[in-house]
């Protein structure tokens, strides 16, 4: 009897729906983890460790990894081929697809791994870029990238320690989408960004949430902005001998903070 080549099996019980990001990570036969994505007619499979599609593409661990150590070889006017651009493509849209899998399975730190080798990658890119188009066609997408990374590191950061953390995490994201904006002259379009609305909507809810005040860290800024060194100069004390979950404030403390003297 000739062995099945279908994917009936797979597809059995398990629907496409249109919209959502459904993954799942299973056993392969020889007994590792892999995770499998369901798209319209069909599963992408990927493995969980350095690239998605498990090749190891001129003994390198990542295509990255490989440019990179072409650079190192030829030097700083490197220039991508057109070739490697090809292959640089295929890399990132299987990191993308891994990043969407981790973030549906709430593999926040996984998802945050794969959205930082993209990142580099972008950088890369930036750096080695045969033309300015090319260069653009990733750009483009940076922000995006970066939503990901924050969205997955407050996550996080909100399982492991605690809501404090998580909305550190997103303010630290927020600056970042600023710096980014300000390096493309469009600063002024920071506040109406779609994905910077969404992690200030994101930081409000962690707060409200979790009955979590102004943390010590905004607090520290709001000194700093206002030039109240002496306020600053407190917080920064507290900061030192207290642990992250306690960097809130509440309103005896801030008044406590706020006293003269």
């Amino acid at each position: 009897m000739a062995t099945p080549r279908d994917i009936d099996v797979l597809l059995k019980g398990w629907d496409f729906q249109s919209g959502e990001v459904n993954a799942r990570l299973v056993k392969a036969r020889n007994g590792r983890d892999v995770l499998q994505m369901r798209i319209d007619m069909g599963v992408l499979q990927l493995e969980t460790e350095l690239r998605p599609d498990g090749l190891r593409l001129h003994g390198a661990e990542t295509y990255y990894d490989y440019l990179v150590g072409e650079v190192i070889r030829e030097g700083d006017l490197f220039r991508l081929t057109k070739e490697q651009c090809v292959e640089a493509d295929r890399e990132f849209v299987q990191y993308y697809h891994r990043r969407l899998c981790w973030l549906s399975l709430r593999e926040y730190r996984r998802a945050a791994k794969d959205a930082d080798h993209s990142l580099a990658f972008m950088d890369f890119v930036r750096e080695h870029s045969p033309d300015d188009d090319w260069t653009l066609s990733h750009e483009q997408y940076r922000p995006f990238v970066l939503f990901h990374r924050v969205q997955a590191t407050a996550l996080a950061a909100l399982e492991e320690t605690g809501p404090e953390s998580a909305i550190s995490e997103i303010n630290s994201g927020l600056e970042q989408f600023k710096n980014l904006f300000a390096r493309y002259d469009a600063i002024d379009q920071y506040p109406d960004d779609e994905l910077v609305r969404r992690l200030q909507e994101m930081r409000e809810n962690v707060r409200q949430r979790y009955e979590v005040g102004r943390t010590l860290d905004e607090q520290l800024v709001e000194a700093v902005q206002s030039e109240n060194y002496e306020l600053a100069a407190k917080l920064r004390d507290r900061m030192r001998h207290h642990p992250p979950e306690s960097h809130t404030d509440t309103a005896a403390e801030n008044r406590s903070l706020h006293r003269p003297g």
